[in-house]
């Protein structure tokens, strides 16, 4: 299995997790005499054994990210952490940019007058060369995933 399949796999499992949490939420009271649409007991076996499996699947993969490299070396996981990064740099930027641009109207020029304490175009290219290094980082993640296969526990 590649490690590709096995992060398909982890996503399902999470989302299967979160169906059977909610068909367990509608079925975890009823009104007395009534019988619930679906055994809560079957439910929460399922729970176990998606749980069980999930759990395999992140073990396996940690370990894969952790052991498998980038063509530049670093692990997969290195870069991952990197992308994260990237990305909550990027958001930090692209707040501030909204910020900035929010107009300020005045309805008299004796109003207070907003003005920018940071350098937008500055800014801007810095968070455009954030995007593009996160963007490349990430196709080369996904490659990897593809090209790895997973190191089963």
């Amino acid at each position: 299995m590649k490690l590709a399949e096995a992060l398909v796999e982890r996503k399902a499992a999470q989302q299967k997790l979160a169906e059977l949490n909610e068909r367990l939420q509608r079925v975890a009271v009823v009104q007395e005499g009534e019988r619930p649409a679906e055994e809560p007991a079957a439910l929460l076996a399922e729970v176990g054994a998606v749980a069980e499996r999930l759990e395999g699947l992140i073990l396996a993969i940690n370990r894969t990210n952790s052991q498998a490299d980038l063509a530049d070396g670093r692990s997969i996981t290195a870069a991952i952490a990197r992308r994260d990064v990237l990305r909550m740099r990027q958001g930090v930027l692209d707040a501030l940019l909204r910020s900035v641009g929010s107009p300020q109207y005045r309805a008299r020029g004796a109003e207070i007058k907003f003005v920018p304490t940071v350098a937008v175009p500055e800014l801007q290219r810095e968070r455009d060369a954030l995007a593009k290094a996160y963007r490349e980082l990430d196709a080369a993640i996904q490659a990897a995933n593809w090209a790895v296969d997973l190191q089963e526990v």
